[in-house]
């Protein structure tokens, strides 16, 4: 795996892996619900998940009328978000601009959090550009080829989620941003559907990922439920996940959009604290014994032990011989330095057999 390197981070195996609570749209919501105004429900968003631990905030920048035809229909759980139509729902929150986000990437950078945005277009890109350090590809343009090629060539990290995708599809999107002499390449598992069943997350395709693509890390966009230890992201990082990437609210209860498969700050916590567990017992990687395990190393193994008294002069046997604890003594390893050999005083019985019990030569 090539590690990749932006800002302070690196994302290689042993990292800590990168967490990004996306924001998305969901401010217009709560801005909503506050009543007050979407840019301070957005720094209010920003500031509640750098408290609970995100290395990332992010964003969607479009406009509706670029990015879904009027008659493109909904294909998400409409019991969930009743919008039938894409761009009716997308042109409820299309209305910041560049100086919107050039705010919120001024108050991300206070709050000591990277700030992202999705781009959906090649202007929105542009606009980002100068704003993050990586770009996020969304799963519905792993085809736009195109597009994709218009992002590679800005030379930054790219986050390519693959929900709904073939490997075909993975492979020639990897491609363009390869041919574009740009090799900083996440590749994102993600199902993409809303909310994704726990029996549809199937994690076990980060394995795949992982054996398809060695040289780029893997990481994985969720789209479930939040669980109550958030157990399917802990789970993503157990397989290999080096990016992590979830759906961000203040109140999962509210309807509509992406609240109701968001975390909200106090899962957000929940898994920070999961991270920070799963590296302390990670540890090394190379096998070695702890200075914590010299005293059993040395108590806890088996030494050389007489079974019986064994009179100076005697030629020790196999059968006078046993092995306990402690591992002072000879090791059973040692045992063919030993039989054969003439006692140079008396051994008692049970007494742990020394080098100076026996003579060296025959």
């Amino acid at each position: 795996m090539k590690p990749i390197e932006f800002d302070r981070y690196v994302i290689n195996e042993r990292s800590r892996p990168f967490v990004i609570a996306e924001i998305g749209v969901n401010y217009y919501d709560i801005a909503q619900k506050e009543q007050n105004d979407p840019l301070d429900a957005a720094k209010e968003m920003i500031a509640a998940a750098a408290g609970a631990g995100a290395d990332a905030v992010k964003f969607q920048t479009y406009k509706a009328e670029k990015l879904a035809s009027r008659y493109s229909p909904a294909y998400w759980d409409t019991s969930k978000e009743r919008t039938q139509s894409q761009y009716e729902l997308f042109k409820k929150f299309d209305s910041f601009g560049e100086d919107e986000y050039r705010e919120l990437a001024r108050f991300s950078r206070e709050q000591k959090v990277v700030f992202l945005s999705t781009p959906f277009d090649s202007e929105a890109a542009d606009i980002l550009d100068e704003l993050m350090p990586l770009f996020k590809v969304s799963s519905s343009d792993i085809t736009n080829t195109p597009f994709i090629r218009h992002i590679a060539r800005k030379q930054k990290p790219a986050f390519l989620s693959t929900g709904a995708s073939t490997t075909s599809e993975i492979d020639e999107a990897i491609k363009t941003i390869e041919q574009e002499g740009n090799n900083r390449i996440v590749v994102m598992h993600c199902i993409l559907n809303y909310p994704t069943a726990y029996k549809d997350a199937n994690l076990g395709m980060i394995s795949h990922l992982k054996a398809l693509y060695p040289e780029y890390p893997v990481g994985y966009s969720d789209h479930t439920l939040p669980d109550p230890q958030m157990s399917v992201l802990t789970t993503a990082v157990s397989l290999g996940a080096r990016v992590i990437e979830k759906h961000f609210t203040l109140d999962k209860s509210l309807p509509g959009n992406d609240h109701y498969h968001a975390m909200d700050p106090e899962d957000l916590k929940r898994f920070i604290r999961n991270l920070v567990f799963i590296q302390e017992i990670t540890g090394e990687m190379e096998k070695r014994p702890l200075e914590s395990e010299m005293p059993a190393r040395l108590y806890a193994r088996r030494s050389i032990v007489a079974k019986r008294k064994i009179p100076k002069g005697t030629l020790i046997t196999e059968d006078m011989i046993t092995f306990k604890r402690p591992g002072t003594g000879l090791s059973p390893n040692e045992i063919g330095q030993i039989i054969g050999r003439e006692a140079k005083r008396s051994i008692l019985e049970d007494e742990i057999i020394e080098r100076d019990c026996f003579e060296r030569d025959r």
